[in-house]
């Protein structure tokens, strides 16, 4: 029972690392504020009459503090909801909430697939451990073996498919670049992106300076919303089956704890290496390259 605990305290651990650092990331980002405004005379600076920062799409009352939270908050869930224009924040800060989808919305979990992807995450970790210190892996007392891996990849890939594979597509797309965006550019790309990504992830929120009303959008969002509120179920299923059939193995001490900040900082850096590998070319040609032409 200790141990059981100990191992919930490591998956709540994970999911407040990541949310921390994306809640962090988006508030320091849009407190420093637009350096365009500056050269327009703006006055970012925070005063007892004024909050300070990128200020653009936001509420007073919230300010540049609370909508970030909010915004990294959201997106890390199925939650959906905004208090301020995503679309207005500055490219990095932006890339903050649109990362945080990215990574599954395993922090701090979107409804019914949080926990979901983030338990894939944990045994693709445990998968790696034993692949380098050469022993079977095992994740609450059950093996890891070939079977559990092939759905676990499958899990991975799928949602990324959808989202870079449309967001590619829709770059050749007439109605696309002609209607759907109403920016060029890099910020143009990250609208599409955000689109996918959110409507791949369970989510509600979006860049709001496109208008998905096109055959293309419409079809195309849809078919990412399939994948990824419903495609998803089967591999859950399939790996919850046959790690169910599989008797528990008792552990030695050549068997990888799962319940210590080893872990933890294993599998936070898992997440992030999946992450960063799949999404970091898209991100390159969208907000990073926008926030270096500032």
């Amino acid at each position: 029972m200790v141990k059981d605990r100990r191992q919930g305290i490591a998956v709540f651990s994970i999911m407040f690392l990541i949310w921390g650092v994306m809640s962090i990331g988006t508030m320091v980002f849009e407190g420093n504020g637009n350096p365009r405004l500056d050269e327009l005379g703006a006055n970012q600076t925070t005063t007892e009459l004024q909050s300070g920062g990128n200020m653009e799409g936001k509420e007073i009352r919230f300010g540049t503090a609370g909508s970030g939270l909010w915004a990294a908050s959201t997106t890390g869930t199925s939650n959906g909801s905004v208090n301020s224009m995503h679309d207005s924040y500055t490219p990095l800060g932006g890339a903050v909430p649109l990362s945080h989808m990215m990574l599954g919305e395993v922090s701090p979990g979107g409804v019914g697939v949080g926990l979901s992807g983030l338990l894939i995450m944990a045994i693709l970790s445990v998968f790696i451990a034993g692949l380098m210190v050469g022993r079977t892996p095992e994740y609450l007392g059950k093996k890891i073996q070939s079977p559990e891996m092939k759905v676990v990849a499958l899990y991975i890939l799928a949602m990324p498919t959808v989202v870079l594979g449309f967001t590619a597509a829709s770059m050749f797309v007439g109605s696309v670049l002609n209607v759907t965006m109403w920016n060029s550019g890099p910020h143009g790309f990250t609208e599409i992106l955000y689109a996918f990504t959110s409507a791949g992830n369970n989510n509600g929120s979006a860049f709001a300076g496109i208008t998905a009303a096109t055959d293309w959008m419409d079809t195309t969002l849809g078919l990412a919303m399939l994948v990824g509120r419903f495609f998803l179920i089967l591999p859950v299923l399939a790996l919850a089956g046959s790690l169910a059939q599989k008797r528990a193995m008792p552990a030695t001490t050549g068997t990888f704890p799962t319940h210590t900040p080893l872990f933890v900082g294993l599998v936070v850096g898992v997440v992030v290496i999946v992450g960063g590998l799949t999404f970091f070319p898209a991100l390159a040609l969208g907000p990073i390259v926008e926030q270096l032409s500032i």
